[in-house]
């Protein structure tokens, strides 16, 4: 049998209901639900309070670690995850920014800067992964205006400004 849900929690139920009412995610609305279940002691142990909830024990037991390190404030925040690609190296980041900087071959499409990875590094990238990165990192949309078109001939436009 697993341990009894017991936690000495320190705001009142309607503390806990007035806080659940501003929640904008259903994953802090789930946290404070649980704080409230476990206050008013409706489950015998963690276990039944996570199958309630809909979670896995492990993530309830983290989330009462932090309420315990932190309080309410700290079990509601979510520390952002800032993992460095094993598959994008520098290397590879470095050249990215440069192709996609370029105003004179830019890439026609994620699958087209997938394509590149794999010709110039030899790194299989999938195409969901080079779309998630290439947002994230360089700010890109699928479909970006230029000051002009990346195949315009500059010599041509300067005989055609010229002529009267």
């Amino acid at each position: 049998m697993g341990r009894k849900a017991i936690l000495e929690i320190k705001e009142s139920d309607s503390e806990l209901k007035k806080l659940l009412l501003k929640q904008k995610t259903l994953k802090a609305e789930k946290r404070l639900k649980s704080l409230l279940a476990i206050k008013s002691g409706k489950f015998e142990t963690r276990q039944e309070l996570a199958d309630f909830l809909g979670i896995h024990i492990r993530s309830l037991e983290r989330w009462i670690v932090n309420y315990n390190a932190g309080g309410v404030e700290m079990m509601l925040t979510d520390k952002p995850k800032n993992k460095t690609s094993k598959i994008i190296t520098p290397q590879i980041h470095k050249g990215l920014s440069q192709r996609v900087h370029d105003p004179n071959n830019p890439f026609l499409g994620y699958w087209d800067a997938q394509n590149w990875v794999e010709q110039e590094y030899g790194v299989v990238v999938k195409y969901q992964r080079i779309r998630e990165y290439l947002i994230q990192h360089f700010k890109t949309k699928p479909k970006t205006p230029r000051k002009s078109h990346y195949k315009k001939d500059v010599e041509a436009e300067k005989a055609f400004l010229k002529t009267p």
